[in-house]
């Protein structure tokens, strides 16, 4: 028997709200796209708000995200056993509507057999589709210190990401390679003397070990790349971040594609098209981080396509 692990999305009604708040399209139905299905949770409200003509397209590159998406009987939805980064395979200026809601999943979480979590005991895993590619322990079985120091320190702005490293390789020399999440936590809090109030002294190691071992700050960057093709003029970007890393660069790609046409530094150059209007930015109020305290470092970011 296997445990029905839960997600509670996070800024729900706001998500859906923003993404389809647009300006209806100009003929037809309308398509969006839920690039992180997860659950289900944002997809099913999305359901909900869209006509009998409209079709919702969902991404997820986990195996149990897509295996519980078989739950939503709907004609007009379908889903794509793959990563987000893919949704430039779509047809160009097909979508009025994309939802990116990053991170890792409550299931992903709490299943110790995901390896996710330094909180309970697990194969150190970490990767997001099972089916393929590199698990973490494979990887540090073989990477150098420098290779490691680098991984933490560029993806979970650790600074003891050098001491760390070496703790690594040399726990892998004298008792072999790490294979487990409790082995590698330990080891970091013993390397980690100083840390925040509250905050385990793995959280950043563990974040950047699953960042890049699921390649998630480039496939953000591909898909928000890609967004700008497939939205139909009107349609919006809603994107939701939930750590400095991922918010900084959707931030710079909004900011980038809606400011001034004008490059002031180079006055006599063409004219660059604004390709899209900010349109906000919201943080889950009191009320919902004290009812799901994963919530608490949520960024959710709104922009609308422009006619550029």
């Amino acid at each position: 028997m296997t445990t029905a692990w839960q997600h509670t999305p996070v800024l729900l009604t706001e998500a859906v709200d923003a993404l389809l708040g647009g300006p209806p399209p100009a003929a037809g139905p309308r398509t969006v796209v839920d690039a992180t299905f997860g659950r289900g949770g944002h997809a099913r409200q999305i359901l909900q708000r869209l006509g009998p003509q409209d079709r919702l397209i969902a991404f997820d590159k986990d195996v149990a995200a897509v295996a519980a998406a078989a739950e939503l009987q709907d004609p007009r939805f379908s889903i794509r056993h793959q990563g987000f980064g893919q949704i430039g395979e779509l047809p160009r200026g097909s979508l009025m509507g994309l939802l990116m809601d990053l991170g890792v999943s409550s299931p992903q979480i709490d299943d110790p057999a995901r390896g996710f979590s330094f909180r309970a005991g697990g194969p150190l895993d970490m990767r997001m589709d099972t089916s393929r590619g590199q698990t973490v322990a494979e990887w540090l079985a073989a990477a150098d210190v420098q290779q490691i120091a680098e991984v933490i320190r560029d993806y979970g702005e650790e600074r003891f990401a050098g001491p760390i490293a070496k703790a690594i390789v040399a726990r892998r020399q004298e008792h072999g390679p790490i294979g487990s999440t409790t082995e590698l936590a330990e080891l970091v809090a013993r390397t980690v003397r100083t840390r925040e109030a509250g905050q385990n002294p793995a959280t950043r190691t563990f974040q950047a070990f699953r960042i890049f071992i699921n390649a998630e700050l480039e496939e953000l960057q591909q898909a928000l790349k890609a967004s700008l093709d497939l939205l139909q003029p009107g349609g919006r970007l809603v994107v939701i971040s939930f750590h400095s890393l991922e918010d900084r660069i959707v931030k710079q790609f909004i900011a980038h594609h809606a400011s001034d046409p004008f490059d002031r530094r180079v006055p006599f150059a063409a004219p660059r098209a604004m390709r899209l209007q900010a349109i906000a930015r919201t943080k889950p109020g009191a009320a919902e981080i004290a009812a799901n305290p994963r919530a608490r470092s949520a960024v959710m970011r709104v922009a609308q396509r422009t006619t550029g």
